[in-house]
């Protein structure tokens, strides 16, 4: 199935035009408003280096889902 969509508000300029699958393996640093810094500090503190590490990260799904949770209430 292909998926069209305009990535240019949620990726860095060098990654809009990747393919999905090409974004879920960048460094996490191709989203906007992830710097390099940033970056660096999620890979020491939770070995996070690319989009799809951040996307499966179990801390930041639980996050995701409380945050869900709490707006349904």
């Amino acid at each position: 199935m292909t998926v069209a969509t305009d990535f240019s508000k949620l990726v860095v300029k060098a990654y809009q035009d990747k393919t999905l699958a090409e974004l879920v393996d960048s460094p996490v640093d191709a989203l906007t408003g992830v710097s390099a810094g940033d970056a660096k500090l999620l890979k020491e503190a939770f070995n996070i280096t690319t989009v799809g590490d951040l996307g499966r990260s179990p801390y930041f799904r639980t996050a995701q889902a409380l945050v869900a949770l709490n707006a349904a209430k």
